[in-house]
């Protein structure tokens, strides 16, 4: 069974000055099982609103956290924060946490009890699993989500539930070892994409809690990047293999 002492917390983070002091708030509260440490990394997507100085005040004012922050000089996108934030994370996991409000960071440890019982290298998230919360939102924006799943599913051969969770939960080596190429929305597929790929790879599932965002309150997901998905579903799946 592999140790499992320090789990590094991925936050991208772009234009999230008003609300990203309260999911670091949360993440900073939390106590995850086996006396686990927690390192928080900020990757700050070159934001065009007060974002840098609200998360440098953070920094200064919460010295007891183990936070590390990183800056991008021009915007790259969300895909881009993500891959910066795992070539930097010294934990022997890592999981990446939107700087939104839409997923609990009380429920990282139902990510981590498959590994900690030395099941899993990798636990996926999962919104349409068991009895968790969800806010009432977008019926077709859960059909598409259902939909890339799917798509996705029938070319990996796995069989998750929610491939566009933003809770992904990866063995810290392994996730490093993989070379990314998409710099938005697409890396949820080619995440997928390439870890299915991994002889003897232990992929688990979890349900979790969905706390969703309407547009009016800053969600980022449009109809343009369901069809980017499926373009990466194909392209790492056929094309690029």
């Amino acid at each position: 069974m592999d140790t499992l002492t320090k789990l590094s917390i991925i936050i991208p983070a772009y234009n999230e000055a008003k609300t990203i002091h309260l999911i670091l708030d949360r993440v900073g509260e939390v106590v995850l099982i086996n006396d686990i440490k927690k390192e928080i990394i900020l990757v700050n997507d070159c934001s065009t609103d007060a974002t840098e100085e609200v998360l440098q005040e953070y920094i200064r004012s919460h010295a007891s956290l183990n936070i590390q922050y990183f800056k991008h000089e021009v915007n790259k996108g969300k895909g881009a924060a993500i891959h910066t934030g795992i070539q930097k994370a010294t934990g022997e996991y890592l999981i990446i946490q939107d700087a939104d409000l839409e997923y609990d960071p009380e429920e990282f440890n139902f990510l981590l009890k498959p590994v900690v019982r030395g099941f899993a290298d990798v636990v996926y998230g999962s919104r349409f699993l068991g009895g968790n919360s969800h806010r009432i939102l977008f019926f077709w924006h859960s059909i598409g989500n259902k939909f890339l799943t799917r798509l996705s599913n029938m070319f990996t051969n796995l069989n998750l539930t929610d491939m566009e969770t933003c809770y992904k939960l990866f063995k810290t080596p392994i996730i490093q070892g993989i070379k990314f190429n998409e710099q938005r929305f697409g890396f949820e597929p080619e995440v997928t994409a390439k870890i299915a790929r991994i002889s003897k790879i232990r992929i688990y599932e979890v349900g979790i809690s969905y706390y969703g965002r309407t547009y009016e309150e800053g969600k980022k997901i449009g109809w343009k990047d369901g069809f980017r998905a499926i373009y990466c579903i194909l392209k790492y799946n056929i094309w690029a293999r």
